[in-house]
């Protein structure tokens, strides 16, 4: 079972929301589409889905083009944002809807019922309405009904994004452990890098209606191949900053040197684009070789265990996710450290000539 996009895109108004894409998804994979918003996630799942009709392309779906089947002909589940459940119906009810308009019989929808119940751990609240749950457990229930109807293909669209911290973090741990069990491809939007790894399966990064890369979440993390990757695949973002490589050494903007061994032996002289995560600068110095940049605080944000730092960096805007919860006055001189392993080098036009050392060892 597998679903493909061919040269798929869809243009509204003459402007495009999707550009020409292709991707196949196989049975039983998880698929996360990670961008920021208006990134055309929802777009490309509504596609799939078949609310909407592409421009150019095909979708092809068990080894059939259902580019212009109705989507309730598709055998398809969605989850949205905004979860809907029906509050004049118990729990049960809510879960069962899906396979009463199938006309099953009442013993496949009470086995089907109870098992999709336990699966999201409502078993003890099948007789309950909806209003009278939590909001994680309505959640559940929304995800409970489309996993009833034992669809070839689930699209979840950001489902936890209105649910507050501790329930998104249950949910998240659950989610991957639970949709190991139903077989089906399953496509889950983001925005949030972290929720991509925990989730794991495949990444699809997005970006201005663009998949930019695809394929095993860790490898899309640890190995982008353009800056665009890197940078959706970070919170915060990717910091950047002009290098040069002279012969065996790599000459950083601000006067910074750092040799040029390991996988940036073998680039070519010339200028480059040195990335490096947030979490990858410290403010103390982590080992002999680490570069030091200095830099004007612009703010901090502390997170409980970590501070966020802001830094005017010649004009650009840097971010530090440091450890510990750290006393800085705003408008300062600070220093910041990045051992080199850590620094992912691209070419002008962003794509990437050398991943990070530490990407390289896994």
């Amino acid at each position: 079972m597998s679903l493909i996009l061919e040269g798929v895109s869809k243009i509204v108004n003459g402007q495009p929301h999707i550009y020409d894409t292709n991707l196949k998804l196989q049975s039983g994979t998880m698929n996360v589409l990670l961008g920021p918003t208006s990134s055309g996630k929802t777009s490309l799942m509504r596609l799939m889905a078949g609310l909407d009709v592409p421009t150019t392309g095909n979708i092809i779906w068990e080894g059939q083009d259902v580019t212009g089947m109705r989507v309730q002909d598709r055998g398809i589940a969605m989850v949205y944002q905004q979860f809907i459940n029906y509050p004049s119906m118990t729990v049960y009810d809510n879960i069962a809807s899906p396979m009463r308009l199938l006309k099953q019989s009442t013993s496949q929808i009470d086995a089907a019922v109870k098992k999709s119940a336990d699966l999201m751990k409502l078993g003890p609240f099948l007789d309950r309405k909806p209003l009278e749950l939590s909001g994680g457990q309505q959640q559940r229930c929304a995800l409970a009904r489309a996993l009833v109807k034992d669809a070839g293909l689930v699209l979840l669209d950001e489902p936890l994004a209105n649910l507050d911290y501790k329930l998104r973090e249950e949910l998240r741990a659950e989610i991957p452990k639970i949709f190991e069990e139903a077989g089906s491809i399953f496509v889950y939007a983001t925005t949030e890098p972290e929720e991509a790894l925990l989730l794991g399966g495949n990444t699809a990064a997005m970006w201005e209606g663009k998949i930019t890369q695809f394929g095993l979440t860790p490898m899309v993390y640890r190995k982008p191949i353009n800056a665009t990757t890197a940078r959706v695949f970070s919170d915060p973002p990717m910091n950047f900053l002009k290098i040069q490589k002279i012969g065996k050494r790599l000459q950083f903007g601000d006067g910074q040197a750092a040799a040029a061994s390991g996988a940036f032996e073998g680039l070519s002289d010339g200028d480059y684009i040195a990335g490096f995560r947030p979490n990858h600068l410290e403010l103390e110095k982590p080992c002999a070789e680490a570069l030091e940049f200095s830099g004007k605080l612009r703010v901090t944000e502390i997170t409980g265990s970590e501070t966020f730092v802001h830094l005017d960096h010649q004009g650009d805007n840097w971010v530090g996710l440091i450890h510990g919860v750290r006393n800085l006055k705003i408008g300062m001189a600070l220093s910041v450290y990045l051992d080199p392993s850590h620094v992912y080098i691209f070419a002008q036009d962003g794509t990437s000539v050398a991943p990070a050392s530490y990407a390289t060892a896994a």
